[in-house]
C-alpha cells in the first residue's frame, strides 16, 4: 500500500509541471485526467476545461484535489448509497460558520440520510469514512488513543503542519511512519514527511475527520504542556491555593500564562471520563511515570510523564483533594468532585501510597448516575432480585455483601440504600472513606487519627434514632459485635465482608469470634458478587458452543449446555475488544432453617454450599453460566472472575 501512495520526486515534478503549463496557457491537460469537481473554471487562451471526475479516476492520476461536496454526493449516488433527491437537497443547504472547515463527509453525516444500500441504517460519519477508504483504496482505521504513543507521534511533524494539512501521525517505527488523513487525494505534504523521516516508508490511512481534529488538538496540547512543564521545572511548592471544583474541557481556551500542570490534569481527567475508565493510576518510576486507566476491569497504559511532571501532577491533585501536599511519607486519602464538558458532576476518591520512586496515586471514579440504575441493569434480576428484595425488606437483621475490591459491592449497597431511603426512613452510614456523597443518607467517615473506628461509629449511630445502618466493612470482632447489637435492637444493618463467596462469610464471622447462636439470630442472608464484562451488542457473534469451557464453568454441578453461544468479535464501538461495559453475577445464600442447623463452631463450607444450593442458591459460576446462555458474556470471562464453586 505504501508503494501506491508514496509519490516520487520525479513524478511530482512532472505532474506539477503539466498542471502549471495548462494554467499558463502553454500546455494541455491529458484527456484522461480531469478535475474532481462538477463545475470548475480553469481558463486559458487555448481551452476551458470543465467536466465531472469520479473518485477512482482522480485517485489513479493522484492530482492534489480536496474532496468536494458535490462530487462526494454524486459518487454516493452512483454507488447506490444516497438517493438523488437527498444529494440535490444536500448541495442547496447553507453551511453554518462552524462548518466552514468541515470535511464534506462530515456535512453529509450530520444530515443522517438513510443508507440506500442498507435499509434501516444511516450514513453516519464512520460509515461514510469506511466508504471513502474503499473508494480511495486506502486502509481505514479507527483512532484508538489508548494505543497511540502521543509523545512519539507528535515529534513526526509540528502542530501547525498537522493542522494545516489536517493529518496526524498514528505510529512511527524504525522503517515506517503511518499518517492518517481524511483527504485521500491531497499529496502535497507527503514529500515533507518523507524528508523529515529519512529511511522510513510513508503509509497513508484514512480515519474519521472529526477524530483527527480532536486528537490532533489533544495530543499536541498535552505534549506541549508536558514539555513546557519539564522545562519550567515545576515542583509541588508552586502548586498551592488552587480551586476545589475543577472545570474540565478548557483545553481550547488555555492562555499562554496558565500553569501547564493545570492543563495536564484537565486533559487527564477529561480523557478518563470519555474512555469510561473506573480508575486512574499515576505510578512514578525512576525516569518516567506511567499513567494507566482501568476500563471494564482491565488496565491500559495511556501516557508516560517525566518524573518531575508526574510529581507536580500528583501534588496538584493532592491539593484539589484537600490532602497534605508536604506529607509524602505516609498514605493519604482525599476526594475531588469535577464537572465535565457536559456539566456532568463526577466524584473521585483519591488515595496515595509512598513507593520507592515517589508517591503513587490511584483515583477511583464514581458516577452518581449509577445510583439511578435499576437492579436489572446492574445484572440482578428474576429469582436473585426477589431474594435480595426480601432480605433488605426486613425491619431488622444483618445483610452481608461479599467480594474482593472492585467487585461492585459499593454500587450494590448504594443502589439498595437509595431505594430504601424514603422520606419516612432514617438511613445512616459509617464508611472508610465515604465513597459517594448522597443527599438521601446521613454519612459519617471513619477517622483513625482521632480513634473513630467502625465500632465507635456504629455505637454513635445507635443514638441517632436510625432505621437502617450501613457499615462500610466488618473487619474485627468489635465491629461485628456492634453490628449484631444494632440488629438485635431492631435495626436493619447492611455491611460488607472480604470473602471469596457467600458461604465463606459465615466461617469468616466464626473466625472473628462471633458466636454461632448470634449469627443464627441476626444474619438474614449473604450475597457474593463479581463483575463480568458484557459482550458488545453491535458485534457479538453467534457461534458454536464450547463443551470443555461449559464443563469448567458448571462443574461439579449439572446444567444443560446451550446449542449456541455468543463470542466476542470487536468493532468500533467497543474498541475492538468485543466487550462493552460490565454487569454483576451474584450468589445469594438465604439464612434458612436448614442453613442454621449446620451452624456451629466447626461449620464446613462444603456442607453450607450444598445446603444453600438445595435452598435455591446459584453459585457465582452458575450465575455466570446463565448470562452465557442469555448471550450477555462469555465462558472465558466467567472463569476469569469467578472462583471454583465445588464442594471442597
Amino acid at each position: 500500500m505504501a508503494a501506491d501512495y508514496n509519490s516520487s520526486t520525479a513524478a511530482a515534478k512532472s505532474r506539477d509541471g503539466t498542471v502549471n503549463a495548462v494554467l499558463a496557457g502553454t500546455g494541455s491537460l491529458p484527456a484522461q485526467v480531469k478535475w474532481a469537481v462538477k463545475q470548475c473554471k480553469v481558463t486559458s487562451d487555448a481551452e476551458k476545461l470543465c467536466s465531472p471526475l469520479s473518485i477512482q479516476e482522480a485517485n489513479s492520476k493522484k492530482p492534489d484535489i480536496s474532496l468536494n461536496l458535490r462530487t462526494v454526493a454524486d459518487d454516493l449516488v452512483s454507488d447506490l448509497r444516497l438517493s438523488a433527491r437527498d444529494a440535490e437537497q444536500l448541495t442547496l443547504k447553507t453551511r453554518r460558520k462552524d462548518q466552514l472547515n468541515w470535511n464534506p463527509i462530515e456535512l453529509i453525516a450530520e444530515e443522517m440520510y438513510e443508507d440506500q444500500a442498507n435499509p434501516g441504517k444511516f450514513l453516519d460519519l464512520e460509515t461514510l469514512t469506511i466508504w471513502l477508504a474503499g473508494r480511495a483504496q486506502q486502509q481505514y482505521v479507527r483512532i484508538d488513543p489508548l494505543k497511540i504513543d502521543a509523545v512519539l507521534v507528535t515529534r513526526v511533524m509540528s502542530h501547525e503542519f498537522a493542522q494545516r494539512h489536517q493529518i496526524l501521525a498514528l505510529e512511527t517505527k524504525d522503517d515506517e511512519v503511518v499518517v492518517v488523513s481524511a483527504q485521500p487525494y491531497v499529496h502535497a505534504w507527503e514529500a515533507t514527511i518523507e524528508q523529515s523521516q529519512p529511511g522510513k516508508v510513508l503509509t497513508r490511512v484514512i480515519a474519521n475527520p472529526a477524530d483527527i481534529r480532536r486528537y490532533t488538538t489533544e495530543f499536541y496540547t498535552m505534549a506541549r504542556s508536558v514539555n513546557k512543564a519539564t522545562a519550567a521545572g515545576l515542583s509541588s511548592s508552586s502548586l498551592t491555593n488552587l480551586e476545589q471544583m475543577l472545570e474540565l474541557g478548557q483545553i481550547d481556551q488555555m492562555e499562554a500564562n496558565d500553569a501547564h500542570i493545570v492543563n495536564i490534569v484537565d486533559w487527564l481527567l477529561n480523557y478518563a471520563f470519555t474512555q469510561r475508565a473506573s480508575d486512574i493510576h499515576l505510578e512514578p518510576r525512576r525516569e518516567k511515570g506511567r499513567v494507566r486507566f482501568r476500563i471494564d476491569g482491565v488496565l491500559h497504559l495511556v501516557y508516560e510523564l517525566p518524573s518531575p511532571v508526574m510529581t507536580a501532577v500528583i501534588s496538584r491533585l493532592k491539593t484539589l483533594g484537600r490532602m497534605d501536599v508536604a506529607e509524602k511519607r505516609r498514605p493519604q486519602d482525599g476526594r475531588l468532585k469535577t464537572k465535565t464538558v457536559e456539566a456532568h458532576e463526577v466524584e473521585l476518591r483519591l488515595s496515595t501510597l509512598p513507593t520507592a520512586h515517589g508517591e503513587k496515586m490511584v483515583m477511583r471514579i464514581f458516577d452518581p448516575d449509577i445510583l439511578l440504575k435499576s437492579f436489572e441493569q446492574l445484572g440482578l434480576a428474576n429469582d436473585d432480585y426477589a431474594r435480595w428484595e426480601s432480605m433488605v425488606g426486613n425491619p431488622n437483621g444483618i445483610v452481608l455483601v461479599t467480594g474482593p475490591t472492585g467487585s461492585g459491592k459499593t454500587t450494590t449497597l448504594y443502589t439498595s440504600l437509595k431505594h430504601l431511603a424514603t422520606e419516612d426512613v432514617n438511613v445512616c452510614t459509617i464508611e472508610d472513606p465515604i465513597e459517594m456523597v448522597e443527599p438521601s443518607f446521613n454519612q459519617m467517615q471513619v477517622q483513625h487519627n482521632i480513634n473513630l473506628n467502625f465500632a465507635d461509629g456504629v455505637r454513635a449511630l445507635l443514638r441517632q434514632d436510625p432505621d437502617i445502618i450501613m457499615v462500610g466493612e466488618i473487619r474485627d470482632l468489635e465491629t461485628a459485635e456492634m453490628a449484631i447489637q444494632a440488629a438485635l435492637t431492631g435495626h436493619l444493618v447492611i455491611s460488607t465482608l472480604h470473602t471469596n463467596d457467600a458461604p465463606s462469610a459465615i466461617t469468616r464471622l466464626l473466625e472473628l469470634g462471633v458466636a454461632p447462636y448470634l449469627i443464627k439470630a441476626t444474619v438474614l442472608g449473604i450475597m457474593a458478587q463479581r463483575l463480568v464484562r458484557t459482550l458488545c451488542n453491535n458485534c457479538k457473534h453467534h457461534g458454536d458452543p464450547d463443551p470443555d469451557g461449559w464443563k469448567a464453568v458448571t462443574s461439579p454441578w449439572k446444567m444443560k449446555m446451550p446449542l449456541h453461544m455468543y463470542h466476542p468479535v470487536g468493532c468500533l464501538d467497543c474498541r475492538d475488544t468485543g466487550y462493552m461495559g460490565r454487569q454483576g453475577i451474584y450468589e445469594l445464600l438465604p439464612m434458612t432453617d436448614t442453613i442454621k442447623e449446620l451452624l456451629d463452631d466447626e461449620a464446613e463450607i462444603g456442607k453450607l454450599r450444598l445446603a444453600g444450593m438445595k435452598e435455591g442458591m446459584k453459585t457465582l459460576r452458575l450465575s455466570g453460566a446463565l448470562k452465557v446462555v442469555n448471550g450477555e458474556t462469555t465462558i472465558a470471562e466467567v472463569l476469569r472472575v469467578a472462583p471454583f464453586s465445588g464442594t471442597q
